[in-house]
């Protein structure tokens, strides 16, 4: 085999482990599954970048990874919560429609708990 050949089947068995993996990705996940929207969110002035960003129960990281970052959501309603020590939890619920603007924007702002 020459090393043309050699390169181009290389080449081949890449791609193919590639759509592989990324097949693997999508089983067991219907259509409706995959994320529709971009959820997009800052802090008020005040609001400790660290604050914890939960969606669904499930921690996703800090309030200044989510707002530099975004965070994909499939279809539905999403429980949308953000916590930080020294302040009440700030809730939303969010509904994501593949029909809509594929981003959601919000302003978290979080409310001290009195001393």
């Amino acid at each position: 085999m020459t090393q043309r050949a050699r390169s181009s089947a290389a080449q081949a068995l890449a791609l193919a482990s590639a759509v592989t993996t990324l097949a693997a990705c999508q089983v067991g996940f219907p259509h409706s599954a995959r994320p529709t929207a971009s959820l997009h969110m800052r802090g008020a002035p005040g609001v400790p970048p660290d604050a914890s960003v939960v969606i669904d129960e499930e921690r996703v990281g800090p309030l200044a990874v989510i707002a530099a970052r975004g965070v994909a959501l499939r279809e539905g309603t999403h429980q949308v919560t953000v916590e930080a020590p020294g302040y009440f939890p700030w809730d939303r619920l969010v509904e994501a429609k593949p029909s809509e603007s594929r981003q959601i924007d919000l302003v978290v702002e979080l409310v001290k708990v009195p001393e």
